[in-house]
């Protein structure tokens, strides 16, 4: 197992130790108005999602791009994504129904990038898809720290938007994989 994909699966490793910090019932104290469990979760979250950068570039640099990889890497990525957001509607700081629709459009793309990969096509992520995690990264660090709740709401509207904006791009560029299914089908 090469470099990048190891990388990746430490990311999986990693979620449910930043699920435990965020959520767990006791405190460890406080640094300022932020409690220590929050600060190790976002510290953990921050890292987590800065080796989904370093893995992908491994990958390129050292040409160790694999089918193995081309499955943890989005996969680690939509975990992360998807226990944030999950673990934030748990903490009462974003509401359900946005939550919802961003984990819906990923798994979406990802029933979409399956059929794709059975047809052999493989999709890379567009510019609006790698935008929208960057988005969504951020939206779940600004909600962890949950110092402004105007700033929440305009991150999560911004998230949501930027959601729906490159899932509907990525169909609409992708559109011929669903035809050609279609057509295999008839």
């Amino acid at each position: 197992m090469n470099l990048p994909n190891k990388i990746s699966i430490a990311r999986i490793f990693l979620i449910p130790i930043f699920l435990f910090f965020l959520l767990c019932p006791f405190e460890l104290g406080a640094v300022g108005v932020f409690k220590v469990n929050t600060l190790i979760a976002l510290a953990i979250f921050a890292f987590a999602s800065l080796t989904d950068w370093i893995d992908g570039y491994l990958a390129r640099k050292l040409n160790l791009v694999t089918n193995l990889g081309k499955f943890l890497d989005p996969l680690a990525d939509k975990l992360l994504m998807m226990g944030g957001f999950v673990a934030l509607v748990e903490l009462n700081i974003a509401p359900a129904w946005i939550v919802i629709l961003i984990l819906s459009r990923e798994l979406a793309i990802t029933g979409f990038r399956v059929i794709a990969a059975s047809e052999g096509i493989v999709i890379a992520a567009g510019v609006s898809g790698k935008i929208k995690t960057v988005i969504q990264i951020l939206t779940i660090i600004v909600l962890i720290l949950n110092v402004n709740v105007m700033l929440n709401t305009i991150c999560l509207w911004l998230s949501a938007l930027i959601t729906i904006y490159s899932g509907i791009e990525y169909f609409i560029q992708n559109r011929a994989v669903l035809t050609s299914e279609e057509r295999s089908n008839r």
